[in-house]
């Protein structure tokens, strides 16, 4: 199968290899080219790079939706997380074309392991992390627009796990499909809400709403996708980032500088 797998990023990074299967891709390029090589560029074309600091690796997303033709499928992760098979931290052991071939035999999605959270829901995991508003103005969208999406909304905000990250490898169809869904739907709450006074990591909105949206399409129209381990590359920094977590299940929903996680 022709599959590209866009890996987002944006500064210099080391990439895969295989440069059939993966396609770096710097993502607000407005901003952040500055003489990378090998890099696309997400403002080429039809884009919504300037929107990058509130859509993070979306503009990627969408860049490949608008200008990427006569493939079989399109890939998603970043670089420093990728699918692997197995669970070793290396470039070396990403996932291979002759493995996604196989993953997409079994399924037309391929989507990371589900994140868990144990002891809160999905809902209640982002109104901790996040301003609440933009979640509930996503609500009212679907409830208005897309009524017949409102039990999965509703279902999946109230679970213990999600796939998270935006990473996924879907072929061509659902891709399309998924993106025309989804980035209606984000237009729609991005002309409703005022994120003026949003901190730089809460202006990121966007791309947190899509990382449970993506579960609310998987779910209404009955996907059937097949799970892949990931890997993260480099330092985890597990402890600081649980720190932060803490502090902001402690903080008021005002100010939430959060790092994700």
């Amino acid at each position: 199968m022709d599959v590209k797998i866009l890996v987002a990023s944006h500064k210099d990074a080391e990439m895969p290899s295989n440069k059939n299967l993966y396609l770096p891709i710097l993502v607000g390029a407005d901003k952040n080219y500055k003489g990378q090589k090998d890099f696309q560029l997400d403002n080429e074309g039809v884009n919504i790079s300037s929107k990058n600091p509130n859509y993070n690796e979306l503009t990627a997303v969408y860049w490949a939706w608008k200008n990427m033709k006569n493939i079989n499928a399109v890939g998603l992760v970043h670089y420093r997380r990728f699918f692997s098979l197995g669970k070793k931290r290396s470039l070396a052991y990403v996932l291979t074309d002759n493995q996604v071939d196989k993953l997409l035999a079994k399924a037309p999605v391929i989507l990371p392991k589900k994140r868990k959270y144990y002891i809160e829901t999905n809902k209640s995991h982002y109104i901790h992390a996040h301003h609440q508003e933009p979640l509930d103005k996503t609500r009212e969208v679907i409830e208005t627009f897309y009524p017949e999406y409102l039990k999965s909304f509703d279902a999946v905000m109230n679970r213990r796990s999600a796939h998270m990250f935006n990473m996924f490898i879907m072929k061509t169809e659902y891709f399309d499909n998924y993106c025309t869904w989804l980035f209606d739907i984000l237009g729609k709450v991005e002309s409703e809400i005022d994120i003026t006074n949003y901190s730089v990591q809460e202006a990121r909105v966007y791309g947190y709403l899509s990382e449970l949206l993506m579960d609310v399409w998987i779910n209404k129209n009955d996907v059937k996708y097949v799970e892949c381990n990931w890997i993260q590359i480099g330092k985890r920094q597990l402890v600081k980032k649980a720190i932060g977590f803490l502090k902001r299940k402690l903080s008021s929903n005002t100010d939430k500088n959060n790092t994700h996680f």
